[in-house]
């Protein structure tokens, strides 16, 4: 079951979902401020960092996970200096994260809570110019928390222009049936695009 805007702000209220900071306005004003909350999704905007990747031919082993400790060997951190943009070119692989933490936490049973997850998708005005925003990785597990990693690749002809705190993705939020127990990833808590690793 997917959670409506006035369902995305009950469960904000009571703490069944935290985004921080907290997405603003609730509602269409007449002040000309954009509503993140659509009919059934909450827009979130990228954050200031990003990780490039290395063009140079490197051979990638996860058998073993530990994505996050490949990071460094990889790629390299960018900053947005100021209100400058980062243009990714057609062809580029980028990841990126979100402005806002996002926890949907696994509370005890006697609370009789509804329990979370979610999906992140790219919004439609960035996918019509050939942007996407995540690679096959949607999901967002019950129990998680941190800042969600953008799997963003330029698939159109035309390089694009990314800047810090727009609105770039949507999320989904959905309502599990049962109550899972905890096995956490090696993504939760992160805090930059390639990952925390967890303590």
């Amino acid at each position: 079951m997917i959670l409506s805007n006035t369902s995305i702000h009950e469960a904000l209220r009571q703490g069944w979902l935290v985004i921080d900071p907290r997405p603003l306005p609730e509602q269409p004003g007449t002040d000309g401020a954009k509503c993140p909350y659509q009919t059934s999704a909450v827009d979130l905007r990228l954050g200031d960092e990003i990780l490039c990747f290395s063009r140079l031919p490197v051979s990638i082993d996860l058998r073993d996970g530990g994505f996050s400790a490949l990071v460094p060997a990889i790629s390299e951190r960018w900053t947005f200096p100021r209100e400058q943009p980062f243009t990714i070119q057609p062809n580029q692989f980028i990841l990126g994260q979100t402005l806002e933490t996002v926890t949907l936490p696994l509370l005890p049973d006697e609370l009789n809570y509804p329990c979370l997850a979610a999906r992140i998708e790219g919004r439609s005005s960035y996918s019509r110019c050939g942007l996407l925003i995540h690679f096959t990785a949607p999901t967002i597990h019950a129990g998680f928390s941190g800042t969600i990693a953008l799997e963003i690749c330029n698939f159109g002809p035309h390089s694009i222009q990314l800047f810090k705190h727009s609105y770039i993705c949507q999320l989904i939020i959905e309502q599990v049936h049962g109550r899972p127990f905890r096995n956490d990833s090696q993504f939760q808590g992160q805090t930059f695009p390639g990952g925390s690793p967890r303590t």
